[in-house]
Order: structure tokens, then sequence, then C-alpha cells
């Protein structure tokens, strides 16, 4: 059956889609705050939010490339009305068959609001849940992917990673197929990650260790395809901490997205640490501490971290600046 998608879900498209789902989510589901983790702006190339209620994607499965828009349909309450993915490409029978898994599908919050954990959250991150009922944890098995953009954004800053990882997936990857927005691109394979010049790094502003780290993840896509479709347990983050230039914080950031790993924390990130601390203790702290506040949680901690991002809650902005460093110059 081929429903019609609302207008606030975004430009109609230009042509009929390749494949349909409409997918009921059995209950409270926002698109943009559980796909927008996986942005990086109103730029991205591969994941883009139009509306709080329309979201595009730009991937490639086994059978090829793959453009992806999730919006609603139908009738009922905004959060739980069904959820409408129309797809365009070779892989786009194949996508709407872990298109629900992209948006939250296999996440639930039941168990964790239902503990004496939750009931134990200050007021603020209850609140933020009250009003947030629809924030769920993305999973989309694309490992590689993920890594690329994590390696990327290790020790520089957003604005850093974010340019160097537009200028490489638009310059390696692939149109994206079908009605995508302005400067989608589907993102380059193993191969072509591999292949990539020592200058055009370079001119991204990538320094060497980086970009050997993204061709040692790259030399492992085979490996990294097979964890994408198996289980969050031990074994596969020992298996992101085998490669070289793959740490903790690198690994959290990458199953947050990949599994929707309820639990992972970023430790020694810029930011994180010092948030919960001035959240908790109402002054800076390290990671020692952060995970010392969190730990009543443990198990649920990233969902921890989430909501004290839905609450709004900022840390002093006094805090110093981390300034770009530029290689292409040297």
């Amino acid at each position: 059956m081929t429903a019609t998608a609302p207008p606030s879900a975004g430009p109609r498209p230009a042509r009929p889609a390749d494949a349909e789902l409409v997918w009921d989510p059995a209950g409270a589901l926002h698109l943009g705050q559980t796909l927008g983790v996986l942005s990086r702006g109103t730029g991205d190339p591969l994941v883009r939010v139009t509306a709080p209620d329309c979201v595009w994607v730009a991937t490639r499965t086994a059978a090829g490339p793959v453009t992806a828009r999730f919006s609603r349909t139908g009738a009922g309450r905004p959060l739980q009305r069904p959820v409408l993915v129309r797809a365009w490409g070779p892989g786009a029978a194949e996508f709407l068959v872990e298109a629900p898994r992209w948006a939250g599908a296999e996440d639930s919050w039941t168990r964790f609001e239902a503990s004496e954990a939750f009931r134990a959250l200050p007021h603020r991150l209850a609140a933020a849940r009250h009003h947030h009922p629809g924030l769920r944890l993305p999973s989309t098995g694309r490992l590689l992917d993920r890594a690329v953009l994590s390696v990327l954004e290790q020790r520089v800053t957003v604005r850093e990673a974010v340019a160097a990882h537009r200028r490489l997936v638009r310059r390696h990857g692939e149109p994206a197929p079908g009605p995508a927005p302005e400067g989608m691109r589907i993102p380059p394979t193993a191969e072509a990650w591999r292949a990539v010049p020592s200058w055009e790094w370079h001119r991204a502003g990538v320094d060497g260790a980086r970009a050997a780290t993204v061709r040692r993840v790259a030399e492992r896509a085979a490996a990294l395809e097979r964890l994408g479709r198996g289980p969050l347990d031990a074994g596969l983050h020992r298996a992101l901490r085998s490669i070289p230039g793959l740490g903790p914080w690198t690994a959290a950031e990458i199953l947050q997205c990949t599994h929707g790993d309820p639990d992972a924390v970023s430790v020694f990130d810029f930011h994180l640490a010092d948030t919960v601390c001035w959240f908790f203790d109402r002054r800076p702290g390290d990671d020692r501490r952060m995970l010392e506040l969190l730990e009543p949680w443990r198990g649920d901690r990233q969902r921890v971290v989430r909501l004290l991002r839905a609450s709004g809650f900022r840390k002093p902005s006094f805090a110093p600046r981390l300034h770009p460093e530029d290689h292409r110059h040297r």
C-alpha cells in the first residue's frame, strides 16, 4: 500500500520511490531527535534533518547505493503516527529491511523508566524524558562509515572534522540517487578510502595519524560489516579496540550510533566530563569524576547523557577554547 507523506515532511519527491515502507513505531518516536545524532549539521552529505519529522539518509547496502527519506504519515498523535520510509536506488528494497533499526526500533526505554535508577534521576533529567518521550537510540550497523567520521573527529574541533569529512565524502563518494537534497552523497567504499592520496588528506586538513587510522579501518571493512550485523557485546568492543588508533572515545562514539549502545560514555571528550560534572557537582571535573557520578546508572549511562543534552543544560562558558590546528602548511 502506498501512503502519501504529509506536507510537513519536506519537499515532495521529484519521482516515485523505488521502494516504500510504512512502519508502526509502537510508541513515541521523534525522528529528528533520534536520527539527528547521526548528522553533523544542515550540510551533512550522509544524513540530513530537514524538519523535525523528515530525515534523509544516503548510504550503501550490499545491493548498492540508496537514498531514503523518513517522514510521518496517517493520523494520530504526532509522535505515534506511522513512519513512512521512501527509498531510491539499487539498494532501496534491501535498506527497507533495516530502516526501522535506524529509527530506534530496537531501542526500548521501558526497563530503564521502570527502574529505581530512573527514579533516582535529578528532576531536570526526569523532566527531560517527560518532555522528549520520542527520543530513541539509533542502530545503523554502519561501522565503517561511523568509524571514519569518529576518527576524523579525534583531537580536533567539530568545525575542522565536519569540514574534512564533507570535503572527502563529496570528492570520493558518489551522488546520492533519487531526489536527495543538494550535496548529499553515498559514502566512499572501503577501497575508495584506502585509495585517497596523501595530498587529499593534507588539503582536507587531516594529519597523517588520523589518515593512517582511516586506512586501517578501511582495511578491516569486511570484518566491520559482519560486526555491524552482530550483537552489541564485549567481543564487539574488543574487535574495535584491536584496530590501532581506535581508543575508548572513538569506540563509544561509534557504538552509540551503530548499535544504540545505551551505556557507552565518551571518555576523553573535550567537553563531556566538564558538562556532566558541572551538572551534578556545580564545578569542573575529569573523566574519573564523571564516571563516578554516572555509576548509579551503569547500563544506561548513555541514556543519562542524552537526557542531559536534551534538558538544555549548558556548563559555564569560561573554559578555554580548543583552537584549530592547520596541518596544510607543514
